[in-house]
């Protein structure tokens, strides 16, 4: 059992259960034992991979897709440049890279990036430099100005509720403790205002996941973009509609029980894209696409193309292989998903596309 595991084990011996979302909370982000407080969790040594350290190409292909529609919009400046949840800030060292030509762009461009994580801001500050960034807690600090964002593989990370239905009602699933082990009980059936709209599309034991931060964040980056213009791509594993139970932990790029390390995992959950549209009223949305498709839109193929002209034997191997992990439907092609935001008065976002009064972008 790991330090965090008792805890929350006496925890719950004195008040109850708790939900998931708290189980999530504690294990990512406990200041002594949370997963992304005490460690870096990236790369081959670490217990993940994401799309930028696969290869340079992805970041350098959003950053040439934000400077696009950051001239398509009239090249405003100053405007702020975020990411949300940048890791060792390898993303946007690429978007930085690949832009460094674009009249005026960095000139303009004000880098902040939002990161709760101690390990990972100095992570960032080495990657970046010399750029000047400003680092945040939460998206409300954000400049009023316009805005031009990137959250990729975020909002998986941020902690989750899980219901299951039941009748006209939902019970809650939480985590208690029995047999000295942390173990997942159901609450009473109860109504869930933020689920009525679910009870016609569901059936009774369907698990259903409501995601209590993101609808605020949401807001706080359509705020800002209606106000004063600028786009969000968003980018990460998911569909239109959150089924079934998606959460899942994993250590040394292995799948491993949630319950069983806590603190010692990732903790992600599959993102609900119709509450993060529902969230960005009265932003448009543009149609949610595949990231493969995406890439590919982009010119990712004639990229890797011109990258393997100059490669040789494994590094041309490792090359390839990142290209097909990337974009192809058995890799991370199909299951994650692009979902691009603006006003509705705004050009369309490169590689992405919507229809006229569209209420169901996926």
């Amino acid at each position: 059992m790991t330090p965090l595991a008792k805890i929350l084990g006496r925890r719950i011996a004195v008040t109850g259960p708790i939900s998931i979302a708290e189980f999530m909370a504690e294990c990512l982000l406990h200041p002594d034992h949370g997963y992304y407080t005490t460690r870096d969790p990236f790369g081959a040594r670490g217990d993940f991979t994401t799309a930028p350290e696969i290869s340079q190409m992805f970041g350098e292909l959003l950053g040439l897709a934000l400077a696009q529609t950051w001239l398509d919009q009239g090249a405003p400046a100053p405007f702020t440049l975020a990411e949300l949840g940048p890791g060792r800030g390898t993303l946007m060292a690429d978007i930085l890279r690949a832009t460094k030509n674009v009249p005026g762009f960095h000139a303009a461009a004000r880098v902040h990036l939002i990161e709760a994580s101690p390990v990972l801001k100095t992570a960032q500050a080495k990657a970046l430099a010399p750029h000047a960034i400003v680092h945040h807690e939460s998206v409300d600090t954000l400049p009023e100005a316009p805005l031009f964002l990137l959250a990729n593989e975020f909002f998986d990370a941020l902690p989750i509720r899980q219901f299951q239905k039941d009748g006209t009602g939902w019970r809650e699933r939480q985590v208690g403790f029995e047999h000295d082990n942390l173990a997942i009980g159901l609450t009473a059936s109860l109504p869930v205002r933020d689920l009525e709209h679910r009870l016609g599309d569901t059936r009774d034991g369907d698990v259903v996941e409501l995601c209590p931060p993101a609808p605020a964040i949401m807001a706080q980056i359509a705020t800002r973009i209606a106000t004063h213009g600028g786009a969000a791509l968003i980018i990460d594993y998911g569909d239109w509609r959150s089924v079934g139970d998606t959460l899942q932990a994993i250590s040394a790029h292995e799948h491993v029980d949630p319950l069983t390390t806590p603190g010692k995992a990732d903790l992600t959950a599959h993102v609900d894209f119709e509450t993060l549209v529902r969230a960005a009223a009265p932003l448009s949305p543009h149609l949610l696409t595949p990231q493969g498709i995406f890439l590919e839109r982009l010119g990712i193929t004639q990229r890797a193309q011109t990258l393997a002209a100059r490669l040789t034997g494994s590094a041309l191997d490792v090359h390839i292989n990142a290209h097909r992990r990337l974009t192809h439907p058995d890799e991370m092609g199909t299951l994650f998903k692009v979902l691009g935001l603006t006003r509705a008065d705004a050009p369309n976002l490169p590689g992405l596309a919507r229809t006229p009064n569209q209420t169901d972008p996926a």
